[in-house]
């Protein structure tokens, strides 16, 4: 698990509480708020398994390639 993973987690959960929050209290600045952040969230996560793929695969195609 790589940084970018954590925190696009770490971002999810900010924007679930913000979200839910806003709802709770009726603000809907705070609820959009907490809602663009679990897509933040998200696209970091993703970009973080991306890396960490690339990262898997380069290793195992070193491993296949070593003589």
């Amino acid at each position: 698990m790589n940084k970018d993973q954590v925190k696009g987690v770490a971002e999810k959960v900010k924007g679930k509480v913000n979200e839910t929050v806003g709802r709770a209290t009726g603000d809907a600045a705070q609820e959009v708020k907490g809602d663009l952040q679990q897509g933040a969230g998200e696209m970091r996560k993703a970009y973080g398994d991306a890396r960490e793929n690339a990262k898997d695969n380069a290793k195992e195609n070193a491993k296949r390639n070593a003589p």
